[in-house]
């Protein structure tokens, strides 16, 4: 299960994904999230679906991976899933039940806006390295600096910690497994029971990611790092044409999605 968590890792490639410019691509992101929750009914949902597969295809990051993603999250899916079957009022399936065709239709458009929802924002940090990532959120929330908002060491507490799920990911399933090799059971017994086996995970989990901390702060303060003031970066940022094509598009998106909404209203 820990080996399907793919949140923050990023896919190098040359797509045109790739190559726009991150504040493009979380620009994007806003106005992606924008018209999902104001997709009301088949039509406008059928609309955002197409988009996101578009999107899927245009970075050329298999579609595997990103279902691989989504497995972490089956369990709360499955019970927004029912919780809307069971509890949404309307023309019962059959006389008597309590599972209505509109608490099913309901259910279903909920569960796919969650995963596509998870889908568009991961194929943000798919296609987009920290680094870059880092930057753009730094240059796009710019204006907040004269508010005295430390726009730079938020945008670097952010990527950092999406660069090191992963890491953690990863470290965690080595302790898993040479727990296992020395008679540690985490797969029966009652979910109590599964609970308080993972207990003995957290310490060396938290000594590890502790000591990588250090590690990090070490290798930046050697580097002179002394936060975003005076810093120059190696690639600087400029919007292309293309950038500007893919938010008026995005912008485009936006609307068609609320007058689709207005009409199915």
């Amino acid at each position: 299960m820990l080996k399907d968590v793919t949140l923050g890792q990023f896919f190098p490639g040359d797509t045109i994904v790739h190559r726009l410019d991150p504040r493009t691509k979380l620009l994007w992101v806003i106005l992606y999230i924008v018209a999902l929750f104001n997709a009301y009914d088949w039509t406008s949902y059928a609309l955002v679906l197409a988009v996101t597969a578009a999107c899927i295809a245009a970075s050329k990051i298999r579609p595997a991976t990103i279902l691989r993603g989504l497995k972490p999250l089956i369990l709360v899916i499955a019970l927004t899933a029912v919780l809307n079957i069971f509890y949404t009022d309307g023309t019962p399936v059959l006389p008597g039940w309590i599972i209505t065709w509109e608490g099913i239709k309901k259910a279903f458009l909920l569960v796919l806006r969650i995963m596509m929802l998870i889908s568009g924002t991961f194929l943000l940090t798919y296609t987009t390295s920290p680094i870059a990532l880092t930057d753009g959120m730094e240059l796009l929330f710019g204006p907040l600096k004269k508010l005295k908002v430390p726009v730079h060491e938020m945008a670097m507490m952010m990527s950092m910690a999406l660069r090191f799920i992963p890491t953690l990911t990863e470290e965690t399933d080595k302790i898993m497994s040479a727990q296992k090799a020395r008679g540690a059971d985490f797969e029966t017994g009652s979910l109590l029971q599964r609970a308080k086996a993972l207990l003995p995970i957290l310490v060396p989990l938290f000594v590890s990611a502790f000591r990588r901390a250090d590690e990090l702060a070490v290798a930046m303060e050697s580097r002179c790092y002394h936060g975003g003031e005076g810093r120059t970066r190696m690639k600087t940022l400029r919007m292309a044409s293309r950038d500007w094509v893919a938010l008026a598009l995005g912008a485009a998106f936006v609307a068609a999605v609320i007058v689709l909404k207005k009409l199915e209203l």
